[in-house]
């Protein structure tokens, strides 16, 4: 047992797991959060009537979505922070062995 813990420290196992486990966890969150307040907010400021995803330019037949990638992105970019001050707050950081 003692071998494969230091196997998971040095590998970085624990902090990856984490990051995955808190990634998934907060998703749902995040994703209500970006599509119920934030999007509707930024879709009047950019004057998307309202609905961010929606947003395109049309040049012709093509459509290029770029409010549903704005609204992706920031999706993501919460997660991130999320994750990121998530594992500095409760300290999991210093788990991993440096080698």
């Amino acid at each position: 047992m003692k071998g494969f813990l230091n196997f998971t420290r040095e590998q970085g196992v624990v902090g990856l797991a984490v990051g995955f486990v808190l990634g998934g966890a907060v998703s749902k969150v995040v994703t209500s959060l970006v599509t119920d307040i934030i999007n509707p907010v930024l879709g009047v400021v950019l004057g998307a009537a309202g609905d961010l995803a929606g947003a395109a330019l049309v040049f012709g037949p093509v459509k290029i979505m770029w409010g549903s990638f704005l609204s992706v992105l920031i999706n993501f970019i919460v997660i991130a922070f999320v994750v990121y001050f998530g594992v500095r707050g409760l300290g999991l950081d210093k788990l991993d062995k440096k080698k």
